[in-house]
């Protein structure tokens, strides 16, 4: 994994918005109607190559496929996890419903608040991985369109087991133990081609931290303890995968509501930093969690991680100022310096195919920023650690100059 060596380093959370054509496909696929197999597969790896290029054009060092074959960074599991069937029992609702959030604040989400009402399953059988030729797909397209952009380094995305454990209710294991361990050897599977590719493993692990948002009858310390069995969990899904080969990332979702009841970082970070990963991406700029930049200088990081802070924002269509994005940037970097700093996103921003919270023109405007914002950060950053080596040597020659 590359360190912010020479310039800050740029790179995002992972979905990205899709072409018209493609998401009219991924969305009849998702609602099982027929679609024409033979032209989608077709279309992927020109699609790819799109968004690929036009990460490159924006400037982001650290691309990935935009997540363009995946329904959403969670439900695509569907069809890669065998031992699930469609779950007719579990009602089609906003991942919101029933949160702490929903119930704060009950006009917002139910006058038609925007929330993801995707497709489930149930487990009613082994847990086995049968997505191999589905991954090998996608490795394809990316390594390829790599090759043509001339990027060296790209991530690709992977649910936790703790997220898939949410959305895929379990019926077959007696014990809920033996249900999340199953998944996370399955996934296990995916982890561990992705990082044989020669690409980055980012793992997606919203649920890590917004599991208190969404079970209101949680105190903080039940929460810090389901978290302690997650990170467990993956990290058994990661076994002998190089950490330095992972990042993580965690966030809050998609949903521009008030957000009062996310859980603080504070009551969070040393679990988070139990993770086998070489890397950690969160949320930093959005107004509820902007503050919590020093609470990082005090965590106990890992030898050589690397922060990825979201340094602008998914749950606001405000386009970031530059100056702004370099003021986020350079705090993290008097943390940790500047080289373990690499500048991303809060989350995605087509985190389900269909999100059209953040219009596409506006979703590459804040990229823009984003890395507008880190040529900024990285001339004052280099320029500053300039004048200290230049002090330093004038320093030392007056060292020895009094001593003759």
């Amino acid at each position: 994994m590359q360190q912010s060596a020479s310039r800050i380093l740029t790179t995002h959370a992972g979905s990205l918005p899709r072409p018209a054509d493609l998401l009219d496909t991924l969305l009849a696929r998702e609602q099982g109607q027929p679609v024409d197999e033979a032209a989608y597969g077709a279309r992927l790896p020109g699609a790819v190559q799109e968004i690929v290029s036009k990460q490159v054009e924006l400037g982001i060092d650290i691309v990935d496929d935009g997540e363009y074959s995946k329904p959403s960074f969670v439900t695509y599991v569907n069809e890669r996890l065998g031992g699930f069937e469609p779950d007719a029992d579990t009602p089609n609702r906003s991942p919101w419903a029933g949160s702490r959030e929903a119930i704060a604040f009950p006009e917002f989400y139910a006058a038609g608040h925007v929330g993801s009402r995707q497709r489930r399953t149930v487990c009613t059988a082994p847990v086995s991985y049968k997505g191999h030729a589905q991954l090998q797909r996608d490795i394809a397209n990316l390594k390829g369109a790599m090759k043509t952009a001339g990027v060296k380094e790209a991530f690709m995305p992977s649910i936790s087991p703790s997220n898939v454990e949410e959305w895929q209710r379990n019926t077959y294991y007696t014990k809920h133990e033996d249900y999340i361990v199953a998944i996370a050897d399955a996934m296990h599977e995916e982890y561990k081609a992705i990082v044989d590719a020669g690409l980055l493993l980012q793992i997606d692990d919203p649920r890590l931290v917004s599991h208190y948002l969404v079970s209101p009858n949680a105190s903080i310390a039940d929460c810090r303890k389901w978290a302690n069995q997650r990170v467990e969990v993956l990290n058994h899904a990661l076994r002998r995968i190089p950490k330095e080969k992972v990042r993580h990332h965690t966030c809050y979702g998609i949903n521009m509501g008030p957000r009062v009841h996310d859980m603080e970082v504070k009551d969070l970070i040393d679990i988070i930093l139990k993770i086998k990963a070489g890397a950690y991406s969160f949320e930093a700029a959005n107004p509820r969690h902007e503050h919590e930049w020093k609470i990082w200088g005090n965590a106990k990081l890992p030898k050589d991680a690397i922060l990825i802070p979201g340094v602008i924002s998914h749950s606001t269509v405000l386009v970031e100022h530059p100056e702004l994005v370099a003021e986020r940037i350079g705090r993290f970097a008097s943390l940790v310096g500047r080289e373990r700093v690499i500048a991303g996103s809060d989350c995605g921003f087509a985190t389900f195919a269909g999100s059209k919270e953040v219009h596409p023109s506006i979703v590459w405007a804040k990229l823009k920023a984003l890395t507008d914002g880190a040529r900024l950060a990285s001339r004052e950053l280099w320029k500053q650690a300039g004048k200290r080596k230049a002090a330093g040597k004038k320093a030392a020659e007056k060292r020895v100059a009094k001593k003759k």
